[in-house]
């Protein structure tokens, strides 16, 4: 600090002494309105600035707040109010100031312990907008807004709308919200009406934070279930990720819309055009009662003064978010691409029309078992006709392992021309199983993002969107929790009976035999915190099929099985060996020379 700094300091001590000491006992500066509100990017004044604030005269605040927002500076005085947008699903409350949203609750949801859910929720949740003028960036918030809520009828649909201005002799500012009747899009608006050479900017600056409240029983899974989504104008979905550690991405390219979406709800702001700058993060906390924190911050192009988007806080239902926008339907997971379709085609179809008929989902599920199977029914057969053919050439498999037990390679193709000869494929009970394998992977990302299933009970599973706590453990158990889910105990039950069925069926022997015993147990582990209602599907599954195949075998005769293979034996007794056949020979030799090599 040099000597004209220190004069200086003494100086500005020496005015605010003698100003305590000749002014402080006299009458009391009548408190003037607060000075224009601190948004949370800025820094709040220490108690000391305050005081001091507080105790200069109109005049002087007034000649501040110019000098800071110059023909707007009386948009800064007022009083903060509340204005609702309200239909039959959702809830909006929009404050004055700034014209922000403060809360939005959902009517038809309530959280798992039965509280008001609330998607946004200003004590956890922040969104502000900012626009570049010639005194600097000016927040939205600063300023106070009068309201006027109207009903129009717009594309033939009930929708109120809220209009929000405020201005002066120079100018208004306007933004307006609208929500349809039965929807969970609220639009957006905003305009810079005149107040030429104020306003400098050619964009809407948005920044979001969001502390995503857990309304779900189990913390582990919605965490699972939870992250920013985004989606690119050019097309492509995208996302930061499940992972616990914080991540962080500035997006190069235009976006069409950002998610934050939840296990079973998405807020999301969607673009009009696109947004520019967008930048997101998200990471999880040490509090329980918080499943993620989440930040987006973007820009919105202005044309002409005027921007406009939409906001979405609904549940994620595949068809609702579907109507959304291009791309919004990725917010709820249906599973890997080979997967993907049997969800999106079939099931969530499927589902739809059985709520309409059926109010326990408990039935609902078993009707859909019913119903898939019945429609692999042919499959189920090829299958079981495939490894019955295996059961009765047994005899003629057991003596080439005695024959060539000790040439694997000379085993194999004897193997082949046995298979041949006999009309027999070893792939054919396999191959229509395999079919199927995508039903059965379907189900594991479906139910366990199934809405419908929220909060609904059947038989002794409160909730069929997350596990039945049959009996609580007193303690934990590694990798299986601790709590014990009897839908769970039933899959696993009837999935292992299954495997001894089946293994009557088939001539596997050895390691491969066992394993059917292994799986089971294994997924007993895996599926004992998963959803009540994807155990019972599986336990269903399970029954079903064991019912189809104790079925065909009433009607299934190994004799006539027999009799047909001794005929493609007679028939085939001179059959050339196929190209297929013997390049696949010649290249088993190979890998056997090169092995003894």
């Amino acid at each position: 600090m040099d000597r004209n700094q220190a004069t200086g300091l003494i100086l500005f001590a020496a005015v605010i002494l003698i100003y305590s000491i000749f002014f402080a006992s006299g009458p009391e500066v009548p408190a003037v309105e607060e000075s224009a509100p601190q948004t949370e990017n800025q820094i709040q004044p220490s108690s000391a600035e305050e005081e001091l604030t507080s105790s200069l005269p109109d005049s002087l605040v007034d000649a501040q707040r110019a000098a800071k927002f110059g023909a707007l500076a009386t948009l800064t005085i007022g009083e903060e109010k509340e204005a609702v947008l309200e239909n039959d699903q959702v809830k909006v409350t929009i404050s004055t100031r700034g014209g922000g949203i403060k809360e939005v609750l959902m009517k038809e949801y309530f959280s798992w312990t039965n509280e008001p859910l609330l998607l946004f929720d200003e004590r956890l949740s922040q969104m502000g907008f900012s626009v570049d003028s010639r005194f600097g960036e000016l927040n939205l918030s600063d300023f106070y807004f009068v309201p006027e809520t109207s009903t129009e009828e717009i594309d033939g649909v009930k929708t109120q709308v809220l209009t929000l201005r405020a201005g002066t002799e120079s100018g208004q500012l306007i933004q307006k919200y609208t929500l349809a009747e039965g929807s969970f899009v609220v639009q957006k608006s905003f305009e810079i009406d005149r107040y030429q050479g104020i306003f400098t900017g050619n964009e809407l600056k948005f920044q979001w934070n969001d502390q995503i409240k857990a309304q779900e029983k189990d913390l582990a899974e919605s965490r699972r279930k939870t992250q920013v989504n985004y989606y690119l104008s050019s097309g492509s979905y995208e996302n930061l990720g499940l992972s616990d550690d914080p991540e962080e991405e500035e997006v190069a390219e235009p976006v069409k819309w950002v998610g934050f979406s939840q296990r079973f709800f998405t807020a999301g702001i969607i673009a009009e055009t696109d947004f520019q700058n967008v930048k997101l993060a998200q990471s999880t906390p040490s509090d329980s009662s918080i499943v993620r924190n989440m930040t987006a911050s973007l820009s919105i192009p202005l044309t002409d003064g005027k921007a406009g988007l939409s906001y979405y806080f609904g549940p994620d239902q595949y068809k609702t978010l579907k109507s959304v926008t291009e791309g919004f339907e990725e917010n709820v997971d249906m599973g890997y691409f080979f997967v993907s379709w049997v969800n999106k085609w079939i099931v969530v179809h499927l589902f739809e029309f059985l709520e309409k008929y059926f109010d326990s989902y408990g039935i609902i599920i078993i009707l859909i078992v019913l119903i898939i199977k019945l429609a692999l029914s042919p499959l189920t057969y090829k299958s079981y006709i495939g490894m019955a053919k295996m059961r009765v050439i047994k005899p003629e498999i057991d003596e080439l392992k005695e024959k060539f037990g000790d040439d694997p390679t000379k085993m194999q193709q004897e193997q082949m021309k046995l298979f041949s000869q006999l009309g027999v494929s070893p792939i054919s009970g396999c191959l229509p199983l395999l079919l199927q394998m995508p039903f059965l992977f379907a189900m594991f990302f479906f139910f366990p993002n199934a809405i419908e299933l929220r909060q609904e009970s059947f038989l002794w599973a409160e909730d069929l969107s997350t596990y039945d706590e049959f009996i609580k453990l007193p303690f934990t158990i590694p990798f299986y929790g601790a709590h014990v889910s009897l839908f769970t105990l039933l899959m696993t039950v009837s999935q292992i009976v299954y495997t001894h069925f089946n293994n009557q069926l088939t001539t596997a022997t050895g390691p491969m035999k066992n394993l059917g015993y292994i799986m089971p147990v294994m997924f007993m582990f895996i599926l004992n915190s998963y959803p009540a209602g994807l155990s019972f599907y599986y336990f269903v599954s399970n029954m079903v099929t064991f019912g189809q195949q104790a079925l065909i075998k009433l009607f299934v005769d190994d004799a006539k099985i027999r009799q047909k293979v001794e005929e493609n034996k007679a028939k085939n007794v001179n059959k050339k060996k196929s190209k297929f056949q013997q390049r696949l020979e010649d290249a088993m030799k190979a890998a056997e020379a090169n092995k003894k090599k």
